[in-house]
């Protein structure tokens, strides 16, 4: 006798059904065109802001839909259509900016989800859409990789000196002719081959070569490095980095540098983002979905990091800003309120020893950066502690496209020596975000510059859903009627089924917060099709038991029952492929990965144990003789 279907089974499914819809609304409710407007350089967004944008607005006849400060403080205007979208933005951007060539806000053009609050209270929120559909922003970025390396040599040329000392070498000139060659020159031959061997030695990564000058030549100096002209008969040695080291350092570097960027993404709240290297230098970044291009560009292209340096009190300032003294070891510095601060050059401490940062508030409710540090800090605390009750400067260096500006965000009376934990003050909310933000991310290990920008508009994105839906709608509607014609009542079953499951894949996709591409939608059609296959190995193995003479009843049962080990192994290939595609792959082919996982699962739920809850709640209560499965 078969053993009937467990009603506790029927309700689970119900259960997961009704929970899976829920989730599944909100991608039907559709988006507002909006226009939203962040600030800049620590402006910041509050109620005057939104008196000022109202104002612009009634000025130009627009009416928007609603006025509101996000919670991640930007103002977000709703409208209707496109049209009034577009012409808003033109509308703000002129009255805020002004004209001028640069503006402390940020407006761009957004699509804003209309779900109704009991659902966002539950966190059933629509699905995020890829680059393709959502629109967003492409960044090509080159990282300039001969600057690690001019820095590399740079090193060997101030130690090689100290090296050849040591070695008691003596050498006439020492050259840095360009930033990826030193040239060190010898009196006589057996100091030149004396000097070979302890520099080849010491470093690994230096391709060494030798020369001679004929004595008839007379070489003039190469400035700045080196003084005065090389005597007539001179022996030298080329030294530069080995190709092996060259291929390494900008290996290094890329990938330093993607590690980093991939972090900044992460902080900037973007999912699925694409960070990948293309070619030799440059790396390609996608936003899907940001709206604030110029907040991600500056986050995306800047190399930011600290320096802790104590103020100078041993000379006088006003001597300094009068032009009658030049102190050498210190800066004259302005803080942010613009008043003159003396500092001295040589740090405490700098950003490589930064472990972590994070934003908060001080006692008395302003803006405060909390920094771990990490590694060796026994400079820091030990001139901490010398030094209480003197002022420490923190210096903010930021390098963007190939510009290095230093600027000092916090000027405090050291209370008592300082450990690896300690408060930056005196900043801006705004200020505050974004260096815990670039602390956090680490420093570039090179200047990066943004070679090609551009920005997909919401528009095309729009497109190319309507394209996808029309693609799932076809596609669905053609397998619902072969089934329901081809096999009955059986194939009506199967149509509701692969329905629940089309229900419970944007459900989950919504839920985990998956984003869907242009790929994803056709691995939502292929999911459908593959979900299909199950049930026709089902009817399939039904009607082959009832031509064996089994009962209805028995035949259903045994179909069941023996196709699910088939069903299983069909689609666990193609789940193991897609798991491979997935941690492999970047960009498209993951985007289809997904949805291809998920609809995998989800098609073994409703095409197993959804068509058998369906049958059994169909045939299950009652006495059968006879079934049609099929034309």
């Amino acid at each position: 006798m078969p053993t009937p279907f467990p009603r506790w089974k029927t309700y689970l499914l119900f259960g997961i059904l009704l929970i899976g819809f829920v989730y599944a609304i909100p991608n039907l409710y559709g988006e507002d065109p909006a226009v939203q407007i962040s600030g800049l350089k620590g402006q910041s967004i509050n109620a005057e802001t939104t008196a000022s944008v109202t104002q612009l607005l009634k000025e130009a006849s627009l009416q928007p839909k609603s006025i509101a400060i996000e919670k991640e403080g930007a103002l977000l205007v709703r409208f209707s259509n496109s049209e009034s979208q577009l012409k808003a933005k033109d509308v703000i951007t002129k009255g805020f900016c002004k004209g001028g060539p640069s503006c402390p806000y940020s407006v761009a053009l957004n699509l804003a989800p209309v779900t109704p609050h009991w659902l966002s209270a539950i966190g059933a929120k629509p699905m995020k859409l890829g680059l393709d559909l959502r629109g967003g922003v492409h960044f090509l970025m080159e990282v300039d990789v001969a600057s690690v390396i001019a820095r590399r040599m740079e090193g060997y040329f101030s130690e090689m000196p100290k090296v050849l000392r040591e070695a008691k070498i003596h050498y006439k000139q020492l050259e840095h002719p360009s930033a990826e060659t030193i040239k060190v020159f010898f009196d006589t031959v057996d100091e030149r081959n004396q000097a070979y061997s302890v520099l080849e030695k010491w470093e690994q990564d230096l391709a060494i070569s030798v020369g001679e000058i004929a004595p008839s030549v007379k070489i003039p100096p190469s400035p700045p490095f080196s003084k005065g002209g090389i005597e007539e008969g001179s022996f030298f040695l080329v030294a530069s980095l080995s190709p092996q080291a060259l291929l390494t350092i900008r290996n290094e570097t890329l990938d330093q540098t993607l590690s980093i960027l991939r972090n900044r993404v992460n902080e900037l709240g973007v999912a699925e983002a694409i960070v990948q290297r293309q070619g030799l230098s440059r790396v390609v970044v996608e936003l899907p979905g940001i709206q604030d291009t110029a907040y991600a560009r500056d986050i995306l292209g800047t190399t930011a990091t600290l320096k802790f340096v104590m103020e100078d009190y041993q000379h006088p300032l006003q001597d300094v800003l009068s032009g009658h003294s030049i102190v050498v070891g210190s800066k004259l510095y302005f803080d942010r309120f613009q008043r003159p601060v003396l500092l001295k050059t040589q740090p405490i401490l700098t950003g490589e020893a930064v472990s972590g940062a994070s934003t908060g508030q001080g006692r008395e409710g302003d803006p405060i950066v909390s920094v771990r540090l990490g590694g060796n800090i026994s400079l820091f605390s030990k001139t901490t502690r010398e030094n209480v009750g003197r002022r420490m400067g923190v210096i903010y260096i930021e390098v963007k496209d190939h510009k290095t500006t230093e600027s000092v965000i916090s000027l405090a009376k050291i209370d008592s020596g300082l450990g690896n934990h300690f408060q930056i003050t005196g900043l801006s909310v705004e200020e505050a975000r974004d260096l815990a933000l670039l602390l956090r991310a680490g420093a570039l290990p090179a200047p990066v510059s943004i070679v090609e920008e551009s920005i997909i508009g919401p528009s095309m994105g729009q497109e190319n859903i309507r394209m996808g839906m029309v693609s799932v709608a076809v596609g669905l509607g053609l397998v619902l009627v072969f089934m329901a014609i081809y096999y009955s009542v059986f194939g009506i079953i199967a149509d509701i089924a692969l329905l629940a499951n089309l229900v419970l894949l944007v459900a989950i996709m919504s839920l985990i917060g998956a984003t869907l591409t242009l790929p994803g939608i056709a691995g939502i059609v292929l999911t459908l099709g593959m979900a299909v296959d199950a049930n026709v190995l089902i009817f399939e193995r039904i009607r082959e038991e009832m031509r064996l003479g089994m009962s209805p009843k028995a035949s259903i049962f045994r179909g069941f029952e023996y196709a699910f080990a088939t069903i299983i192994d069909s689609n666990l290939t193609t789940l193991i492929v897609g798991v491979v595609l997935f941690a492999i792959g970047s960009g498209p082919v993951k985007g289809f990965a997904v949805t291809l996982c998920i609809g995998i699962l989800t098609s073994l739920l409703t095409a197993t144990t959804g068509s058998r809850a369906l049958v059994e709640l169909l045939y299950g209560g009652r006495s059968i003789k006879r079934v049609r499965v099929g034309i």
